[in-house]
């Protein structure tokens, strides 16, 4: 067994946290799916409301995936893109107008949970608390 036991909860912790991240998303998109849907018509995106509904079913599959260890691998690798497109479609330069700089804050943070849904990715769910589901090995 060795020193496997800390591996394992931090792995369960980090799939916990991820899950939690693309779930307020989630929240955002079905309570607020109105404001949602504005912003997504002022990236310039057509049909914005119907968008922000797609988003929102992506996101619950996410959060199904990363606490469920179904399909990981693959929901980590879309997660990546899609993190990356949001970065780019809703926090890029045109957006970095703002006094305080929350813009780019935004946009930078994107960054690292991208090389963090790689790292899931690559290193899969574990062995505990994972259904052995998906494509990727």
């Amino acid at each position: 067994m060795g020193n496997s036991g800390w591996k394992t909860g931090a792995l369960l912790l980090a799939r916990f946290v991820m899950a939690a991240l693309f779930a307020m998303g989630l929240i955002g998109k079905v309570a607020m799916s109105g404001i949602m849907a504005e912003e997504i018509a002022k990236a310039g995106f057509p049909l914005p409301l119907a968008l922000n509904w797609l988003a929102a079913i992506f996101e619950l599959g996410l959060v199904l995936a990363f606490l469920t260890g179904a399909f990981f691998r693959e929901a980590a690798l879309l997660a990546v893109v899609y993190v990356i497109f949001l970065a780019f479609a809703f926090h890029f330069t045109s957006h970095w107008t703002d006094e305080k700089g929350l813009e780019f804050g935004a946009f930078v943070s994107h960054f690292p949970m991208a090389a963090g849904l790689l790292y899931m990715a690559v290193h899969g769910a574990g062995e505990k608390l994972a259904m052995k589901l998906g494509w990727l090995k």
